[in-house]
């Protein structure tokens, strides 16, 4: 059975009656670009197979029935009103709806997902764009991809006070199978580039450490602070506006304290471009390098990265992989390794083997494909 199927199925036994749709949308990773978001740069993530799926149909008592295969009981609220746990994610989708104008009632969802929670892939994007699609599915509500996404990204930072870029959001909704996204945050201009991993050899893996991260904490929140502060000591809107070229002396004009982040941002924006050409010219190979240096500036200037995360790189890289970085928030989640798909098995014995002589918790490795963007299943 499908997971599709499963949620309909679910759904049914849950509140008795059919769903009117089923709607999912997927988990990402991100291929290179880390918290150039939250400063109005560049990134370029892919969207994952893992999926959440949201089956529902519409009530028209003005009530919220939110229900998960993953946790007890149904959480029954207003339409509008705030919601605890997990079922603050949908329920910050329809209030941020109300916000917006849009005439949304009352709804029975059910929520079913494959995305794994804590690993850095977007999870909590997958269900506010899932849901956020459902209610404009229900309710005839037409809104472009790119409305969902903003919509989606002010529900978490307004409602459930994550202070998130909108890069996830946005390559939930508008990523294509095979492609990778290259996206201006500022603008939400974006172009899909091409991402034949197969037929050139290579594999893209995900290494899971098993290490949860809280991107709601103080430590995300005190980055994003950082690079605003650096951006009003140079005087531009945000660090995106930096050359490359002037990074330099635009780093001797901050409190040293900030350099490390101003130096990440400028320079990963620059590595975005960069892989994005590769990418476009289908040099994928040589991809591999820019993740690694990626690696480093995250880990030493950004500091966001963990002894897992550390050591999932530096083995894939010994074992043979092209380039390998964390991917993400950080303080745990996944690493992303680019491998010669006849080497991908021994990387990924060779990350298990590092994590047990480590005495870490195993990890999980999987290949990312690049698959479909949100979209109605049922």
């Amino acid at each position: 059975m499908t997971t599709a199927a499963r949620a309909a199925t679910a759904f049914r036994a849950r509140y008795g009656t059919g769903c009117a749709g089923v709607w999912a949308a997927p988990g990402r990773v991100n291929l290179i670009g880390e918290y150039t978001d939250l400063n109005e740069g560049w990134v370029l993530p892919l969207a994952l197979p893992h999926a959440t799926y949201v089956a529902a149909r519409p009530r028209a008592d003005g009530v919220l029935h939110l229900h998960s295969a993953a946790a007890p009981g149904v959480v029954r609220v207003r339409a509008g009103d705030p919601a605890p746990g997990w079922a603050a994610y949908p329920a910050a989708v329809v209030r941020a709806l109300h916000e917006a104008g849009a005439a949304v009632g009352g709804a029975d969802l059910h929520v079913e997902s494959d995305v794994p929670t804590g690993a850095g892939l977007s999870s909590s994007a997958a269900l506010l764009v899932a849901t956020a699609l459902a209610l404009d599915g229900l309710y005839g509500l037409g809104l472009a991809r790119e409305d969902i996404a903003r919509l989606a990204r002010h529900a978490e930072n307004a409602h459930v006070g994550v202070p998130c870029g909108v890069m996830d959001q946005t390559a939930s909704a508008c990523c294509t199978e095979g492609h990778a996204l290259h996206l201006d945050t500022r603008h939400l201009t974006y172009r899909q580039l091409p991402l034949p991993l197969a037929a050139q050899g290579l594999r893209l893996l995900v290494v899971d450490t098993g290490v949860t991260h809280a991107v709601g904490a103080g430590e995300y929140a005190r980055r994003r602070d950082g690079c605003h502060e650096a951006a009003r000591a140079l005087g531009v809107r945000a660090l995106r506006d930096v050359p490359y070229e002037e990074l330099e002396p635009a780093t001797a004009a901050v409190p040293p304290r900030l350099r490390g982040l101003l130096r990440h941002v400028v320079e990963e924006n620059r590595r975005v471009a960069a892989v994005a050409a590769l990418l476009t010219a289908g040099d994928l190979r040589a991809v591999g390098p820019w993740l690694t240096a990626g690696h480093r500036s995250l880990r030493d200037g950004f500091r966001v990265s963990c002894p897992e995360l550390d050591l999932a790189v530096a083995a894939a890289c010994a074992a043979g992989a092209l380039g390998a970085r964390m991917t993400g928030a950080g303080f745990g989640g996944s690493a992303v390794v680019l491998v010669e798909e006849a080497g991908a098995d021994e990387v990924g014995r060779a990350v298990r083997d590092a994590f047990a002589t480590a005495g870490f918790r195993p990890p999980r490795v999987f290949p990312a494909v690049a698959a479909a963007g949100a979209r109605r299943v049922a």
